[in-house]
């Protein structure tokens, strides 16, 4: 018993940026997309679980690589390597795509928490929320705020319960898993692009650059790159995607068990996605859902604002850091704060959660690829990664990943203005 104690401390100990990223990446914004999938098409997207979880993972193994060799951030990277029109360009993209993520996020949180207390209103739950995120960013130092977040992560597992709380056809889903089933239809192909596009988004690439770089920072006198640190670094990313694809999987069942056979067949938020639950699935699913709502929020929108304050601050040279305090990153903390009132602030302009989901898949569509092509060419670059260059194995999956997200880009381009 001591010895699968000790395991998994150790194991846990290991688990970091690779964790957080993959947990958040389930943000309130890909529950509203899961659902949408599984309330559509029923069981018939589950595959995508195991088509994505190998290629989000070659990805950022390749971008917290790059952090661990460089020590810097994907931004700064780009900046000494790569023409700088690419990263102005990245950053005109990125910024909008990140705020409006943040904006539906929040929105996203504040109906759910309306749908458990009625008697407070959607806006006051997100000015409170977005209050809270902003204390808890400035005050606490990265290496708290980490723990914290991990255990955040756990928020994740109530969503692999709720599907054991319901009956299901499991002969069915074991079907749907392994056997893909596509529609050639407009519908079908645009919730796959929706699914590529939420699960495999650049703001995960400059966040995970960046946290294995201000680790190497924080501990370069501790720590020794060698074949079992990048061995702990791999088991950490791909453990972390793995989580991010289980949760993903069973949110799809979720609402492709209850929803679908219901004749509820469309989902344009979290907080409908909750609502519909709780009479055909009863209270405690619903509870559950809501509160994993919560709790994906909490621990997204924190990497969200941090990675677009990574880009930022690398861009133009501030001073950069969830290490530092405020009046020692003046910058870095202001763009998360401004990120953040914006997101906030999107009510005030008639930008639902919907639209902003809409706005950020385009705008995440035309980067991904070009960021994935990027990412590719730093790692198969000797002088910026030395003996730690991309194995054959690594870049057939990020070729894989490139062709699959430019497909997916044109497919939304097409879907959205010429269909």
């Amino acid at each position: 018993m001591e010895n699968k104690q000790s395991a998994f401390k150790k194991f846990w100990k290991i688990l970091g940026p690779g964790l957080i990223t993959g947990a958040s990446d389930d943000d309130p914004s890909g529950i509203a997309t899961y659902s949408q999938a599984g309330a559509g098409f029923g069981f018939n997207t589950l595959w995508t679980a195991l088509i994505t979880f190998p290629l989000m993972a070659s990805i950022q193994e390749m971008c917290a690589r790059i952090g661990i060799v460089t020590s810097q951030g994907l931004a700064k990277t780009l900046k000494i390597h790569y023409p700088k029109s690419i990263l102005y360009l990245m950053l005109l993209f990125s910024f909008p795509a990140i705020t409006l993520n943040i904006g539906a996020d929040i929105q996203g949180m504040g109906a759910v928490a309306h749908l458990l207390i009625p008697q407070v209103p959607v806006f006051g739950f997100s000015i409170f929320f977005t209050a809270i995120l902003i204390f808890v960013i400035i005050k606490y130092p990265y290496q708290k705020l980490a723990k914290v977040m991990k255990w955040l992560c756990l928020t994740l597992l109530l969503y692999i319960i709720v599907p054991f709380l319901i009956k299901l056809d499991w002969l069915l889903i074991l079907k749907n898993t392994f056997i893909p089933t596509i529609h050639f239809n407009k519908d079908f192909i645009g919730i796959l692009v929706a699914i590529l596009g939420t699960t495999i988004s650049p703001y995960l690439f400059f966040w995970q650059t960046s946290m294995e770089a201000e680790s190497m920072l924080q501990n370069k006198v501790q720590i020794i790159v060698d074949r079992r640190f990048m061995n702990d670094m791999k088991a950490d990313v791909y453990f972390g995607m793995f989580f991010s694809n289980i949760v993903m999987f069973f949110i799809i069942l979720t609402a492709g068990g209850v929803l679908f056979p219901a004749g509820i067949k469309n989902i344009y938020s979290v907080d409908q996605a909750a609502k519909a639950l709780e009479p055909l699935a009863g209270p405690i699913t619903y509870l559950l859902f809501a509160l994993g709502v919560l709790g994906t929020g909490f621990l997204a929108i924190p990497v969200l604002g941090g990675s677009l304050s990574y880009i930022l601050a690398e861009t133009f040279n501030w001073k950069e850091g969830l290490d530092k305090k405020f009046h020692e990153a003046k910058g870095f903390y202001l763009t998360i704060i401004v990120s953040l009132i914006i997101g906030l602030s999107l009510d005030f302009f008639n930008i639902s959660p919907i639209q902003a989901l809409i706005y950020t898949a385009i705008l995440y569509g035309i980067t991904a690829p070009v960021m994935i092509a990027i990412i590719l060419h730093i790692c198969n670059n000797k002088k910026v990664m030395r003996e730690y260059t991309n194995k054959l194995f690594g870049n057939i999956l990020g070729i894989i990943t490139f062709v699959l997200m430019t497909s997916s880009a044109i497919a939304l381009l097409y879907l959205q203005f010429f269909s």
